[in-house]
């Protein structure tokens, strides 16, 4: 089977069916009888195109971006509809989570960019602790003292620093989205230089002796954050790709759906870094204990991997659905 001429030959009817989809999604109110009719007949024949290319391409990206095209038209044709909240529950709880996996390889690549940095960063300072000065921006390292971690919890407005750390964070992962015209060089750039910091950061309270303490200050935020930051990175990197490797299809057709993807990957960390940032704005400076501190990062990772595995679930089920009802 050739896929490429397979692509050539339906993509008409996939584009125009994807149309019908976000009508309506978007627009209801202007469905007509016959715009139900073509949905339902084209939601038909895309069921049968998917069976035929998942048989002998399995992994390739049509059969992936064919798959979530049914599954959405799966849902307008055989379930109720749905109010606003189970529809934005939907969104953030299956679609984003198959988007999430089917870019997993870009989401890794972003952490292990910023793992890369923090180790670079790490093995700096702990190599020569003066390198600090050349890894923080300035006048940042001088305020770095390992013995007075965790003062000054009484003097904190914690609504105003959870909003100005939401604000900034929200900036680097809409940021890490954005610069993934720059052929990803940025979003490389922004990972790389934030585990830089991170890096060198911990070296400084390791060699203190105060990595158990430092660790509880970033890891009760940190485990969304960095979560959040990673799918907005991928999501850059993802666009970057596409930008010099279109595939098989025409560069600004790749780069347009490359962009539409990235754009919905971007959406699911706004919630994320919104707990983030009230978390590290209300619980990473309170006087809470060290060991409660290490429980709630424990709980937050817990919920993304349940988050994780109920929405690759939920896929799986729409997916069966889809391949039954052909």
């Amino acid at each position: 089977m050739d896929i490429t001429s397979f692509w050539h030959k339906h993509k008409a009817s996939w584009a125009e069916l994807e149309q019908l989809v976000e009508r309506f999604t978007r627009q209801e109110r202007h469905i007509t009888a016959a715009d139900i009719d073509r949905l339902t007949h084209l939601y038909k024949k895309a069921s049968a195109q998917l069976a035929l290319v998942r048989s002998y391409h399995p992994t390739d990206e049509i059969t992936l971006y064919l798959n979530q095209l049914v599954s959405r038209a799966h849902n307008l044709t055989y379930k109720q509809q749905s109010g606003s909240w189970q529809q934005l529950r939907h969104f953030f709880g299956v679609r984003l989570i198959g988007l999430i996996h089917t870019r997993i390889g870009f989401v890794g690549m972003a952490a292990l960019l910023f793992v890369m940095g923090g180790v670079s960063g790490f093995a700096a300072v702990l190599t020569d602790p003066l390198n600090l000065y050349y890894v923080l921006p300035q006048g940042m390292a001088e305020q770095i003292d390992p013995t007075r971690l965790g003062e000054g919890h009484a003097a904190l407005n914690s609504p105003v620093l959870s909003t100005m750390i939401m604000t900034n964070n929200m900036k680097v992962a809409i940021l890490a989205f954005v610069s993934g015209i720059t052929f990803g060089l940025v979003p490389i750039y922004l990972l790389l230089v934030n585990g830089l910091l991170v890096g060198a950061l911990a070296a400084v309270y390791y060699q203190a002796d105060s990595s158990y303490a430092f660790w509880a200050y970033i890891l009760p935020h940190g485990v969304i954050e960095l979560t959040a930051i990673f799918i907005a990175g991928g999501a850059g990197l993802h666009m970057g790709y596409r930008l010099l490797v279109p595939g098989r299809y025409a560069r600004h057709y790749a780069c347009l759906e490359a962009a539409k993807e990235s754009a919905q990957l971007l959406l699911a960390t706004l919630p994320l870094l919104f707990v983030a940032g009230v978390i590290e704005g209300y619980i990473t400076p309170s006087s809470l204990s060290l060991e409660t501190k290490y429980l709630v990062a424990a709980a937050t990772l817990l919920l993304l991997c349940l988050w994780y595995v109920i929405g690759r679930r939920s896929q799986a089920h729409n997916a069966s659905l889809a391949f039954i009802s052909k």
